[in-house]
């Protein structure tokens, strides 16, 4: 089977931090550009970071650079992305996904609409 499976999500306080992992079982990750996104109540789906598949570059939605940071452990099989300095605003539900095969960049990051892998979510609260 081919799934991905997030993890690491929670409640913190303005100010927190925390590291969602996204773990893959039946394919290797390595092979694929892999994006986190997320939805908040009410909003689109939004593009939050994206590694491309020779981890030779990243790409981060401007309300995030400086504060998260994703990164790849091969050995693993999981994609990590460190959330710091967390705002209400981070709120909402965090996904991971593959892009195709075929791409060799994060082409379509900032949706994910042509991704075809995705993780069920986690859920990122940010409150006091």
């Amino acid at each position: 089977q081919l799934q991905l499976v997030e993890s690491g999500g929670g409640l913190v306080q303005p100010g927190g931090s925390l590291r969602l992992s996204c773990a893959a079982s039946g394919f290797t990750l390595e092979n694929y550009a892999i994006g986190w996104f997320r939805q908040a109540p009410g909003k689109e789906r939004e593009g939050v970071s994206c590694i491309n598949k020779n981890e030779d570059d990243a790409y981060y939605t401007g309300p995030v650079k400086g504060r998260f940071a994703i990164s790849r452990d091969n050995a693993k099989n999981t994609v990590y992305l460190q959330m710091n300095s967390l705002q209400p605003e981070d709120t909402g539900v965090y996904y991971c996904a593959a892009a195709p095969p075929s791409y060799y960049s994060c082409a379509g990051w900032r949706t994910g609409n042509d991704y075809i892998y995705w993780g069920q979510g986690a859920q990122v609260t940010v409150s006091s």
